[in-house]
């Protein structure tokens, strides 16, 4: 079953590469915030990093100034994710989590099997909107789409 609106962000540790990899835990990043979070099915992939980071990149400011922060989640090492914020020239306020097990994306039950792409578990691409670590919006593509998580369509359907 998969997360949704009222539900609270499930417990986990995840890793950010920052001065080596570092544990992030969910309370950490979600406890007494107003979060985005978004995922991708894959670092350096093509849809993921020509349209889905990159909109979060440039919209960053304007969810900063709404008071929302925002993190970036992959089913990828840390060391994955701190390269691919380097090549895609990620500011230091957007969070690139790396859930290299799948245990929160499975945890979210918002696992991909992508085992018929030689890529194993990976992360439905997927945003959620989170105020004080309970979920208040989901927004799931459907297979082989891209609209409902991306920045602007997150950013533009925020509360007030």
């Amino acid at each position: 079953m998969s997360i949704e609106p009222g539900d609270r962000i499930p417990d986990a540790t995840l890793n950010e590469l920052s001065d080596g990899v570092q544990a992030v835990t969910t309370a950490e990043l979600f406890d007494g915030r107003k979060v985005v979070l978004f995922a991708v099915p894959g670092a350096f992939t093509p849809t993921c990093s020509a349209k889905h980071l990159p909109g979060y990149v440039a919209l960053l400011d304007q969810f900063a100034a709404r008071g929302v922060d925002v993190a970036c989640l992959s089913v990828n090492d840390a060391f994955v994710m701190g390269a691919w914020a380097r090549d895609q020239q990620v500011p230091a306020g957007l969070h690139m989590l790396a859930d290299g097990n799948g245990a929160f994306t499975r945890a979210l039950g918002l696992e991909l099997d992508a085992t018929a792409f030689g890529m194993g578990l990976r992360a439905k691409r997927f945003a959620l909107y989170a105020e004080d670590g309970v979920v208040r919006q989901v927004h799931v593509e459907a297979p082989g789409e891209f609209r409902v998580s991306s920045a602007e369509y997150v950013l533009e359907h925020l509360p007030a």
